[in-house]
């Protein structure tokens, strides 16, 4: 069990200690890992961890949910590791049925599970479209694939479920090619896809990802994370994100032709001024990264 937090809120993240303490799975068979992502107080000396028997501080000074990822996938032991956000809830048997997965399905080689959303506040009503990107996830049937950029299968960052030797090869790729530490979460900056890329790990080594019914947490979201300035940062940071992930992964953006300008232009000026605000976002997200991408030697960076 790896939790990476930068400057975690309180309350939250003493539900998720609660979360853990009641875990039905013993605390002598898995370890906890709380990575300390450069937060300005120390949380080891603001967070007790001696009810769990085999429980480690480790303070990652490199700011970066990335770099803190790294460096859990190098201090941890456990043949499973499981990443769990400071405000992830996990049920009270998650980590049971994490198990059990791991040896009932040794084709998989990362995995997740359903992610419901307790929000702090009555979200308003204009905010359902963008739910998706508050990783809340809700289905009805277990999927499993072994192909690349398969949605439905993917797990995201929330409860994470990954085999070490896969969480391995994926800190290899990183370190050989840093450029993929932009795709997560750097302080306040909403960059993200670092988790899908993880997961994606699995199918380059010829194991699949998976969605379980049986996995369940709750995501504890605060209501700044409803107001729209919030949401137009993670709309640009996703847009972004999801670009260069495609890039790394051999799918080459490329810039629409003249026809498809002129329909999106028309698309865009049907829109309400809040959608047009979100649809700005997102093509400022996919022209940074375009941007970026450009100033690549592709034959570095690229498989």
């Amino acid at each position: 069990m790896i939790i990476c937090s930068y400057n975690p809120r309180q309350d939250y993240f003493l539900r998720v200690l609660e979360a853990l303490k009641n875990q039905t799975l013993s605390v002598n068979t898995w370890e906890l890992l709380l990575i300390d992502n450069a937060s300005d107080k120390l949380l080891a000396s603001e967070i007790d961890l001696s009810w769990h028997p085999h429980s480690r501080h480790i303070r990652e000074d490199e700011l970066g949910l990335t770099p803190a990822r790294l460096r859990s996938i190098k201090e941890a032991k456990a043949a499973t590791l499981v990443f769990v956000d400071d405000d992830n809830v996990l049920d009270d048997d998650y980590l049971e049925v994490v198990l059990k997965i791991s040896k009932d399905y040794p084709f998989l080689g990362a995995w997740g599970g359903q992610i419901r959303a307790e929000f702090e506040i009555e979200p308003p009503e204009w905010t359902k479209p963008y739910w998706g990107m508050l990783a809340i996830r809700e289905f009805d049937q277990d999927k499993w694939s072994n192909l690349l950029h398969q949605h439905e299968t993917t797990p995201c960052g929330a409860g994470l479920c990954i085999r070490k030797f896969v969480a391995e090869k994926y800190a290899e790729l990183v370190c050989n090619q840093n450029t993929r530490i932009k795709l997560d979460r750097k302080g306040k900056q909403l960059t993200s896809c670092g988790d899908s890329d993880l997961a994606f790990t699995a199918c380059d080594i010829g194991l699949g990802t998976g969605q379980f019914t049986s996995l369940r947490l709750t995501h504890l979201i605060s209501s700044n994370r409803l107001q729209e300035d919030y949401l137009l940062k993670l709309v640009e940071g996703m847009a972004y994100s999801v670009t260069i992930l495609n890039a790394f992964r051999t799918i080459i953006p490329v810039y629409p032709c003249r026809s498809q300008r002129i329909y999106e232009y028309y698309l865009r000026w049907r829109m309400d001024s809040r959608r047009k605000r979100f649809y700005d976002s997102e093509q400022k997200g996919k022209k940074l990264a375009m941007q970026e991408i450009a100033t690549w030697n592709m034959k570095n960076i690229l498989y």
